[in-house]
């Protein structure tokens, strides 16, 4: 894994946990089963590859961008939608577990190209 690689997991780690903090600040009201589904909500954009590659790495990467979260955030903040905060708290949350985990921004090659690299079982010999 390069260093630069490396950097952006740990960068994923510290986002994925500023998520949670913020959503433990946030919410005064949420079950925990409700707060769980929102968390995996952005994995629903894996439908998009039902449209091939291209399509489904559009909206996989407009769900899971660190972006998406943080203006829910915003928005949440400013209109003021408390629950629009904590969904936009969980959104970042996911983002920065899936990217933590390795599993980046989708290329148009294809689900298992990311920004981060590769991910999945590869074969040795085409390495």
């Amino acid at each position: 894994m390069s260093q630069a690689i490396l950097w952006q997991r740990v960068e994923a780690a510290i986002i994925f946990v500023v998520g949670l903090a913020l959503f433990r600040h946030w919410n005064d009201a949420m079950e925990w089963w409700a707060a769980l589904l929102i968390f995996f909500a952005p994995d629903l954009s894996f439908f998009g590859y039902l449209w091939g590659p291209k399509v489904g790495a559009a909206v996989y990467n407009v769900l899971h961008v660190y972006a998406a979260g943080a203006a829910m955030v915003a928005l949440g903040l400013i209109l003021p939608l408390h629950d629009l905060t904590l969904v936009g708290a969980l959104w970042l949350a996911h983002s920065g577990f899936d990217r933590m985990l390795g599993y980046g921004l989708k290329l148009p090659d294809g689900f298992a190209f990311t920004h981060l690299g590769r991910i999945g079982k590869q074969d040795e010999r085409r390495s």
